[in-house]
């Protein structure tokens, strides 16, 4: 993942060698090049030796490490496989494996290496299954969305994190090979900042200057690139460029000749002076010794600055934080909270002129990397995220989603079929075409003499249909389940989550449960398995405190297939699992 540790917050490590020696080899130059992280230097060193016989497991490791680095999964897959098959393997290499495995589309195959790293019963293990299961069944599914790449804008190298400036203008980062900078971490260069006009179609690189002195010199990486609604002040994430004297040396986790020390990133304020970009200050919760800062997104008031940090305090490695507008400083930084920030990686923040958040996350139920999801609030008070599924998502990372109007916009991707390693695509949405996106539900439509506009949009709502009695039924989100079994798995539990919340604030809404399995095995078994998974659901629900009064419990077996997987015919596990299954529907009742 090229950009997304050089540029989301992870660190540009730099190194100086502690004391003269020999004339190192191969192998000891490959190892120094990848203890300071510089994948691409390593890669070329390590494949020198690759080949020869009783090649130390530790080089198949790192080959296959640095290849997962720099986006190159197909051979990054060929030498996870060489690395697991050794004995001597390290357990880790199963896991990465599989997060591999899943990139490429191979489920049940990722499926099987994310148990053998994980304990049984472990809940992440829970969680890692049920991303590849949902990568399956999103990938099969017609969307609204329409995601096409913006080729105009892409190279063969790093491109990301578009902008608007204007009404043709358009921002992004690019580490496209310009000069002889080369980043032996990447193989290019420099992240620097470019500017496409739709209208004119030109593209040109971005300059800064800087008012204050000694403050920037453009040796690193810049970008992305933040505009308030006038276009006139950017906030501009800048990787450091204090002297490496002014800098700690790094805590070292490895046995390692080297002293090693962080380059982290940090915002910078620019004003547009003259048709030019100066920067005139910095953020004041910067603190580039001991921890990042980046990838800010203003609210359209600019009252808000959203931005993401792995400063203390947050919820995981990266989390999204907020700053509120004080006068002309800015308040102390505030955790976006548990509904956004998971213990995993969070990113990317853009809130569109409607004050809707998208951010990429990889710790919210996905389709493995980071995906792009979307929740309405401000601050530390957001509904719960929404999975904007295929094709805006997929099993690569997705991210920097930037729209105007909620239809149309632009995304940025590592997804297979693109011009480089990471490039800006635009998306469209079709609402005539949105069979299995989750809409709103009705607004202004009669319910028992009760308008419709007063129930906002719950979560994992599917369709909305009035039933004979004339009242208004909700279908919700269904939740699955593995093959043979009951239990709830963490992502179902999510699911049943976002449901309670939801009854708990409505309580004329009664629910009915109808759960599933698929085909295989006799009508008699699955009817008491089906029955099992029904009564699970109902005892999740209850025991967080909905009244058994407003459930009701339906078990079906095997009928009702949503697909064309009956007795004896051949299917992926993907398609059946798709039949293993409970559904909610819910009925507004006029109380």
């Amino acid at each position: 993942m090229k950009k997304l540790t050089a540029i989301c917050l992870l660190l540009l490590v730099l190194a100086a060698v502690a004391g003269a020696q020999e004339q190192p080899g191969i192998k000891q130059q490959a190892d120094y090049a990848y203890d300071r992280y510089e994948y691409y230097k390593s890669l070329n060193l390590y494949l020198q030796i690759a080949d020869k016989n009783n090649v130390n497991i530790q080089v198949i490791e790192r080959l296959a490490d640095c290849y997962r680095r720099l986006n190159m999964y197909a051979d990054a897959e060929i030498w996870y496989e060489k690395a697991v098959a050794d004995p001597k393997a390290d357990k880790t290499d199963h896991f990465y494996y599989a997060e591999v495995l899943q990139r490429n589309g191979k489920f049940e195959q990722a499926k099987n290496q994310y148990r053998l790293y994980f304990d049984n019963g472990d809940a992440e293990l829970g969680r890692k299954l049920a991303d590849c299961d949902r990568a399956a069944l999103w990938i099969g599914q017609k969307s609204g969305y329409k995601v096409e790449n913006y080729k105009a804008m892409n190279s063969g190298s790093s491109d990301w994190g578009l902008t608007y400036e204007g009404a043709t203008g358009l921002i992004f980062t690019s580490d496209r090979l310009t000069d002889e900078n080369i980043d032996n971490r990447t193989g290019n260069n420099w992240f620097k900042l470019y500017r496409y006009d739709i209208k004119l179609d030109n593209l040109r690189q971005m300059t800064l200057t800087s008012a204050i002195k000694n403050n920037f010199s453009g040796d690193y990486h810049i970008g992305p690139m933040a505009l308030n609604d006038s276009a006139n002040t950017a906030y501009i994430t800048l990787t450091t460029e204090v002297p490496k004297k002014k800098l700690d040396l790094d805590k070292k986790e490895w046995k390692s000749r080297q002293n090693l020390y962080s380059r982290r990133l940090q915002l910078v304020v620019a004003k547009k002076i003259n048709d030019q970009w100066v920067i005139s200050g910095s953020f004041p919760y910067n603190n580039i010794q001991k921890y990042s800062v980046s990838s800010a997104t203003l609210s359209k008031d600019g009252r808000l600055l959203y931005f993401v940090s792995d400063m203390p305090g947050g919820e995981g490695k990266t989390d999204i934080w907020y700053c509120e507008k004080q006068g002309n400083t800015w308040g102390a930084p505030i955790n976006c909270g548990k509904t956004i920030n998971t213990k995993e990686e969070e990113d990317f923040p853009c809130i569109a002129p409607d004050g809707t958040l998208y951010f990429a996350s990889k710790g919210l139920p996905g389709m493995g990397g980071f995906d792009i999801y979307a929740a309405k609030g401000e601050g530390a008070n957001w509904s719960a995220p929404k999975n904007l599924k295929y094709p805006v998502n997929t099993t690569s990372d997705d991210f920097y989603f930037v729209t105007r109007d909620g239809l149309s916009g632009y995304l940025s991707s590592n997804r297979d079929g693109g011009v480089g390693s990471d490039d800006i695509y635009s998306f469209r949405f079709n609402t005539a075409d949105a069979v299995n996106e989750n809409p709103p539900i009705a607004q202004n439509t009669s319910v028992t003499g009760k308008s419709a506009s007063n129930i906002p949009n719950a979560p994992g709502v599917n369709t909305s249909t009035t039933d004979e009695n004339n009242q208004q039924a909700f279908v919700f989100e269904p939740i699955y389940y593995d093959l043979d079994k009951y239990d709830i798995r963490p992502d179902a539990a999510e699911v049943l989550d976002r449901l309670i919340a939801y009854l708990n604030k409505y309580p004329a809404l009664r629910i009915t449960v109808s759960s599933y399995t698929d085909s295989r095995a006799s009508g008699d078994y699955n009817i008491t398995l089906s029955e099992r998974r029904a009564n699970a659901a109902v005892k999740y629900l209850t025991e967080r405190g909905i009244a058994p009064g407003r459930l009701v419990a339906k078990w079906f077996g095997k009928t009702n297939l949503v697909n064309d997987c009956g007795d004896s015919i051949p299917c992926t596990e993907a398609e059946h699992q798709l039949n293993r299954r409970t559904e909610f529907e819910a009925i507004v009742f006029d109380k």
